[in-house]
């Protein structure tokens, strides 16, 4: 065992996901967390890796960006999937969870790890000394925040996240909802809330409308250009696109066939399990920063949520990014003071699943400079390497936090026959060959 000593600042999942596979390696951990004495705007339990936004972590299959992510994560005992797996609820081929569980349960193995140490307190700077893994995500605080401005020269990038309403199974009309999966594939874990074409066009004209909520002042210190990652579009935004474009979006009703009727709708919102119970159900797409009783009124005209009780209201916040290309390299380590590293969010990667995929290779190889290792770099064929390699070096054009996507991986040195789909297969494969020739160096 190592007696050197690895800082991790923030719990959520990227920190908790790092400390992890630090603690793993034999190399103690300093865990630092202000939860829950000061919370941010975002947050509102005291649990680490409280997940904010949704309860997806979104789809398992390997024709899909981020199962392949997951599948690496898995093959290289991430905590997070251990406990998401654990924690899960049905969500059809996506793996959602029970989020209060899942926090539950990730805190429990922060707190039981005997290599781990919890201090709860604000962390004001980056410790002049010793490796550091910075993962206080998007709304860190004002004087970490500003240390970590001073040290990159960068303005921070401002994004905005919206966040999704939920409400009370009990409350939902299921003699108009239904229960179904697209294409009838998995199980029946959605509830359906069909739209005809007046229907539509009502709440189309409802929500392009609707009065928007004030910024906060949190949201507005230091805004330059508000900017909508695509990732987290307020559903209001989106609709003003265009009159079809929620259509071919969250409410695309093709493959969900209403068998009362026999036919598909014109429009279909669809709801996910927020808990295991079943007691809780959130609007997939709908990402609001509508004001809450415009909310009220206008999601209210969906048919089924007529009488809907609302537990949670949708909420809108600024989020944070370095501009990594060139700050980062391709393990997340500051390429001019290799000792620190960062992850989650901040560094530009996007989503539940990204965040905790970018603390796993942080973690890994912070011990590994605990412990004067040479740093592993995740070939860029792996989703986990070709995300670190985007964060390190950007694409074309203004960098932008970006989800796990094929897009970012390079071809495949052949055809394939058979579709998009059987393409992806094939890249997965060879992504994680690629992951396995490396295992026995990246678990060292």
């Amino acid at each position: 065992m190592s007696e050197s000593i690895v800082t991790v600042l923030g719990a959520g999942l990227a920190g908790c996901e790092a400390a992890w596979q630090i603690a793993r390696r034999g190399v103690r951990v300093r865990l630092v967390e202000m939860k829950p004495h000061k919370m941010t705007p975002a947050h509102h339990a005291a649990g680490f890796a409280e997940l904010c936004c949704s309860n997806s972590l979104r789809s398992d299959a390997l024709s899909n960006a981020v199962g392949l992510l997951k599948e690496e994560m898995r093959r290289l005992d991430s905590l997070i999937l251990q406990t998401a797996d654990a924690t899960r609820v049905p969500a059809g081929s996506a793996l959602a969870v029970d989020r209060e569980a899942f926090s539950r349960t990730v805190t429990a193995q922060m707190r039981q790890h005997p290599l781990i140490e919890i201090v709860e307190e604000e962390a004001t700077e980056i410790p002049a000394e010793g490796v550091v893994v910075v993962a206080t995500g998007p709304l860190t605080s004002e004087p970490l925040a500003a240390h970590i401005a001073a040290m990159t020269g960068e303005d921070g990038l401002y994004f905005y996240d919206a966040v999704a309403p939920i409400v009370d199974f009990a409350s939902i009309n299921m003699d108009v909802a239904f229960f179904a999966s697209r294409y009838d594939k998995g199980d029946a874990d959605y509830i359906n809330c069909p739209m005809d074409k007046e229907q539509y066009d009502a709440f189309y004209q409802a929500l392009i409308s609707a009065r928007e909520a004030e910024l906060k002042e949190f949201d507005k210190e230091g805004q330059r250009s508000p900017k909508v990652f695509e990732g987290c579009m307020p559903v209001e935004v989106m609709a003003r696109r265009g009159y079809d474009t929620l259509r071919y979006g969250p409410l695309k009703p093709v493959g969900l066939i209403d068998k009362r009727v026999g036919r598909e709708a014109f429009a279909v919102v669809q709801l996910r399990k927020e808990n295991r119970e079943g007691t809780m159900y959130n609007l997939v797409g709908f990402q609001t920063h509508l004001t809450f009783p415009e909310q009220k009124r206008v999601f209210s005209m969906i048919p089924g949520l007529e009488n809907a009780n609302f537990l949670r209201y949708g909420v809108m916040h600024r989020n944070t990014y370095l501009h990594s290309p060139g700050f980062l390299d391709a393990t997340y380590a500051v390429r001019r003071e290799p000792r620190i590293f960062f992850a989650g969010q901040m560094t530009g990667v996007e989503g539940y699943i990204e965040s905790a995929g970018s603390g796993l290779v942080a973690g890994i190889n912070a011990a590994r400079r605990a412990r004067g290792m040479e740093a592993v770099t995740l070939p860029r064929e792996t989703m986990l390497g070709a995300m670190a390699g985007y964060v390190g070096e950007g694409g074309i054009g203004d960098f932008s936090p970006m989800n796990a996507n094929f897009g970012i991986v390079p071809l495949l040195d052949h055809k394939v026959r058979g579709g998009k789909a059987v393409r992806n297969e094939a890249i997965s494969a060879r992504a994680l060959e690629r992951l396995e020739a490396l295992r026995a160096q990246l678990e060292a």
